[in-house]
């Protein structure tokens, strides 16, 4: 009863804090001067002007352009982009998606796997070089922002080594064609994953190994590596398990500044198109589904605490 409660609270949460997004969505949008059509119409009849401003909705009062927004925004229907004629939020998400999905995927898969190697060493070789380098590159990692990595990796490996192009994406078998493309995106959003994981991981292994039961273990005369192998690790991989669904949804959701440097027709380049023309129905849209998505997420990985740390109940409602 206790859990159902909790999971009640979560959901009406999720739903507050969506609606409070999608609210401050359009608002922030709306204050911005001028709007998607401006450009398109400015040589245009004031007639034909007036006709495609009706069409998008854009000639109402600002209150009422919310209420039929978020009416749409239930039911599911985002409505038509202004400035990719003929595309739905819908249409955009089913063919870019797995664009951007395969490039998280990889940046992902490449990051935690790295990242959990480097932040076993480190907590391993605690004191030693190898863990104070493991520190620095993990610091050094999460301060550079991911768009200088990309530019950097897109200046010397396809400008002046010219060992992968300098743009593009696969445009047959997304999913596993064209991996010279996929390569320096990959490294540049990868690097992210490396420094959190690896400090993540070193982290939650010294507070193992400082734990009473390790303690046991090793003074009945287990091996060093066996102790690190079935009882730190094991024990230790709790917060690994726990942060992973949020950086699933981290990769689906696209890397929006990599996707721009990169010239990658997924989401994020789409998305980053939309809000420098101003096209309301594309951010609204992906910012919702975006949005919804982490809070998903967030309520899943909340039920995963409980689920695989067993310190942790759920009584009288709260956790």
């Amino acid at each position: 009863m206790n859990m159902l409660k909790y999971i009640i609270k979560k959901l009406i949460s999720a739903v507050l804090t969506l609606f409070i997004i999608a609210t401050a969505t359009f608002f922030l949008l709306a204050a911005i001067p001028g709007d998607a059509l401006s450009a398109r119409v400015e040589k245009l009849p004031d007639q034909v002007a007036e006709r495609m401003y009706a069409k998008y909705g854009l000639d109402k009062p600002i209150m009422e352009r919310y209420v039929i927004t978020m009416k749409g925004l239930v039911h599911g229907d985002f409505g038509e982009s202004i400035i990719y004629e003929g595309e739905t939020v819908q249409s955009i998400i089913a063919q870019k998606g797995p664009v951007s999905a395969r490039l998280g995927l990889q940046q992902m898969i490449l990051g935690v796997s790295v990242g959990i190697i480097l932040g076993i060493v480190a907590a391993v070789k605690k004191g030693s070089f190898w863990d104070y380098f493991v520190v620095v590159l993990s610091i050094l990692l999460i301060s550079v922002p991911t768009l200088v990595f990309a530019l950097l990796l897109q200046a010397v490996f396809a400008g002046n080594l010219s060992w992968f192009p300098v743009i593009g994406w696969p445009k047959t078998n997304i999913w596993l064609g064209g991996w010279k493309y996929t390569i320096l995106p990959t490294l540049a959003g990868c690097f992210g994953y490396i420094a959190s994981y690896a400090r993540l991981l070193k982290a939650s292994m010294l507070d193992v190994m400082n734990q009473d039961y390790i303690l046991t273990a090793e003074s009945k005369g287990l091996t060093h590596k066996e102790v690190i192998l079935h009882h730190v690790l094991r024990n230790s991989f709790i917060p690994i398990v726990t942060r992973l669904p949020m950086s699933v949804a981290m990769c689906i959701t696209g890397s929006f500044f990599i996707e721009s440097v990169f010239s990658i027709p997924g989401l994020g380049l789409y998305y980053v198109n939309a809000v420098a023309s101003q096209d309301v129905t594309i951010v609204m849209g992906e910012t919702v589904i975006i949005a919804a998505l982490y809070i998903f997420v967030v309520f899943i990985t909340d039920i995963l605490y409980t689920v695989v740390d067993p310190r942790i109940r759920i009584q009288g409602g709260r956790r």
